[in-house]
């Protein structure tokens, strides 16, 4: 297909799957989910990125990570066990080579990057070097890092540490920020309310679960023990926390994340009350699945 007929294509996008956030408009609510299509380049040959709302960057942190060892993923019948370990090349790398090449490449889609931190003073420090950027819809705070001057437990975990989190990034940038939050939590409700509280502009859910899985001998699957739960068993969970925040903030905006793989997943998800969702496992098996719940999604509708 030439650049012209792509172009005439997306013009044809019904304007009813447009969605309005952060003063942004995203041509249709599907997005890439952070880390399952590195910085765009990784999908570009399989995946047009410019077909959908947006992409979440892998997850950032001040220094470069190397990740965990392998065997890093595990699939099993409800899904996949990941444990990459937050690779990733360093916030200096990535706003100087991958964040603008990215951004050259996604429009119309909407380009959101993913931050983490392992101290409370690393989330501001990632942001101070990415800048306030031209183009960046939202920067997205993954909150289920482990804090490691609190005994590595999750900033996530709490109200009190995630609004710390929130308040310290707030004071750095005027980007929308995004707390993403864990389904582990039974009180995901508490959790939202704190980052809102706090200055978050939305709240992504869900992040995946902790779990671990055996070979026949009795030794984990994954080369560091236990990893994050993803897939199809994911779906009840995310509609549920998404149910939850919606009334728990009175109306904060909310990221569908967890399970999607058809559009009629994508359609509980805004039935439900979620302003965008993300696709996350389903598209790393299948990368040109999103581009399909787009279509779909623009024939038969919402």
């Amino acid at each position: 297909m030439n650049s012209t007929s792509k172009t005439s294509f997306r013009n044809k996008v019904p304007s009813r799957l447009s969605r309005t956030i952060f003063g942004r408009n995203f041509q249709n609510p599907v997005l890439l989910a952070a880390g399952t299509a590195g910085f765009g380049n990784e999908v570009a040959g399989v995946t047009d990125v410019t077909r959908l709302g947006g992409l979440v960057t892998k997850s950032i942190s001040l220094h470069p990570r190397a990740g965990n060892r392998s065997p890093r993923v595990a699939e099993f019948r409800g899904g996949m066990l990941n444990s990459v370990g937050l690779a990733n090349p360093g916030v200096a790398r990535v706003a100087a080579d991958h964040l603008p090449r990215l951004l050259r490449l996604a429009p119309p889609a909407q380009v959101l990057v993913s931050i983490i931190g392992f101290q409370l003073d690393e989330y501001a420090a990632v942001i101070d070097q990415l800048g306030d950027v031209p183009g960046v819809a939202a920067l997205e705070l993954n909150l289920s890092c482990p804090n490691s001057a609190a005994g590595g437990i999750e900033f996530g975990a709490d109200p009190a540490s995630i609004e710390a989190v929130v308040k310290t990034c707030r004071a750095h940038t005027t980007v929308p920020l995004i707390a993403k939050l864990s389904p582990a939590s039974p009180n995901i409700g508490t959790l939202a309310r704190a980052a809102a509280a706090a200055g978050a502009d939305a709240v992504s859910v869900v992040n995946t679960m902790p779990g671990r899985l055996l070979d026949r001998s009795g030794q984990t699957r994954l080369g560091a023990g236990r990893g994050g739960v993803s897939g199809p068993g994911l779906l009840p969970v995310g509609l549920q926390a998404t149910a939850v925040v919606l009334e728990s903030t009175e109306g904060l905006p909310v990221i569908g994340v967890g399970g999607i793989r058809s559009a009629d997943d994508v359609r509980q998800y805004l039935r439900v009350g979620a302003t965008l969702v993300q696709v996350g496992t389903a598209g790393l098996a299948d990368p040109r699945l999103p581009e399909r719940l787009v279509r779909d999604l623009e024939l038969r509708g919402v």
